[in-house]
C-alpha cells in the first residue's frame, strides 16, 4: 500500500481551481494507497482562516471540511514546517501531492514520485525514476 502525503496547498484545489482531487487521484494511481496529512498542514489551513483573505479563508475552510469528511489519516507532527516534514519522511512507497514549485524540485531531485496540479484542469502522477 502506497502513502499519499498532501501538502497544504493542495488541499486548496478544489475551491481555487474546481477541480476534484479524489476523483482524480483515483484516476492515476492504478493501486492501493491511503491519504495522509500532517498535522502541521491542519494548523496552517486555520492559519488561512484566520489571516488571509476572503477567497483563501473559503478555500481553507472547504479543505478543512474535506479533511473529516474524506477522513484523511492525520500524522502527527513536531516539526515546524510541512516542507521539512514531507522531505523527512520520503521513502519509496510515498508520493507527495503539491503544488510548491520549491518542494517539487526537491522532491523530483531525491527521485520521489510527485502529484501535481497541470494546466488547472487534471491531475498528473509523475513517478520517481526507477
Amino acid at each position: 500500500m502506497k502513502k499519499i502525503i498532501i501538502d497544504t496547498n493542495f488541499l486548496l484545489i478544489p475551491l481555487q481551481f474546481k477541480v476534484d482531487i479524489f476523483s482524480e487521484i483515483d484516476r492515476i494511481c492504478h493501486f492501493n494507497y491511503e491519504l495522509s496529512i500532517f498535522e502541521k498542514s491542519i494548523e496552517e489551513l486555520k492559519n488561512i482562516i484566520k489571516k488571509q483573505s476572503r477567497k483563501n479563508k473559503k478555500a481553507a475552510q472547504f479543505a478543512l471540511n474535506l479533511i473529516k469528511l474524506k477522513k484523511i489519516h492525520t500524522i502527527k507532527s513536531k516539526q515546524k514546517d510541512v516542507d521539512s516534514l514531507i522531505l523527512e519522511n520520503l521513502d519509496k512507497d510515498t508520493i507527495i501531492a503539491t503544488q510548491d514549485i520549491k518542494l517539487k524540485k526537491e522532491l523530483l531531485q531525491r527521485d520521489a514520485s510527485v502529484i501535481i496540479l497541470r494546466q488547472k484542469k487534471y491531475l498528473q502522477l509523475i513517478e520517481k525514476a526507477l
